[in-house]
């Protein structure tokens, strides 16, 4: 979640957001309260409008790749990375229901490719999904695809840790770090903010991930 109700909490931190850098750019995708679920008094219509704003925001003024049901493809001579980002999507089964706007096979066409590359072309490759919900992973991501590494937030593991667990686990299967099946694997990061203004035993959380060549 980039913001609680609309852009207009985002705009006055305009001037650090811009000092974020990367190489190969910046990531990202919309959660749950990115969609004015919680804005209440709106219209579907107004609501949209808001999504539209913060989309707006994000790509044009921030300059951020703002993945709405597309992937990003950063490439090193015969090696690629498919960065895959879907809108939030919230599958039944564990946590609580909240918007489901994710589609992720038309995310795994490419929104940008290099020319003369494709997938198809022999080179070393990875696929790594963003999608905020982390129920997505099994409810969708494990039975549909092979993708390796999915990264989620949303569940702030409850913003409470009592006798070791956090609140969080009480609803989603998957609630904070890393877990594991197979082949792939998915990482819950807890997150900056709040939904209530408290963390007990949750601090804030900036996840730094690096990936090995094994070959």
């Amino acid at each position: 979640d980039f913001v609680g109700f609309g852009v207009e909490e985002a705009i006055p931190f305009t001037h650090i957001l811009r000092q974020l850098h990367a190489k190969d750019g910046i990531m990202s995708v919309l959660g749950n309260h990115d969609f004015a679920l919680y804005h209440h008094g709106l219209t579907d219509a107004e609501k949209e409008e808001k999504v539209n704003q913060l989309t707006a925001y994000q790509r044009d003024t921030l300059g951020w790749q703002l993945l709405r049901n597309q992937s990003y493809l950063i490439q090193r001579d015969s090696a690629y990375l498919q960065i895959i980002g879907v809108d939030n999507t919230s599958c039944q089964g564990q946590g609580f229901q909240t918007i489901s706007r994710g589609d992720l096979n038309a995310a795994l066409q490419f929104r940008g490719r290099p020319t003369g590359y494709s997938l198809e072309a022999k080179g070393d490759g990875m696929q790594i999904l963003l999608t905020h919900d982390p129920s997505h992973w099994q409810g969708e991501v494990i039975p549909m695809t092979d993708i390796p590494l999915t990264l989620s937030g949303h569940t702030h593991a409850g913003q409470v840790r009592l006798f070791g667990y956090p609140l969080s686990s009480l609803m989603f299967t998957e609630s904070e770090g890393w877990y594991h099946m197979d082949n792939q694997s998915l990482h819950i990061n807890t997150g900056l903010g709040c939904t209530l203004p408290v963390r007990l035993g949750v601090p804030a959380e900036i996840t730094v991930i690096t990936l090995l060549n094994q070959q």
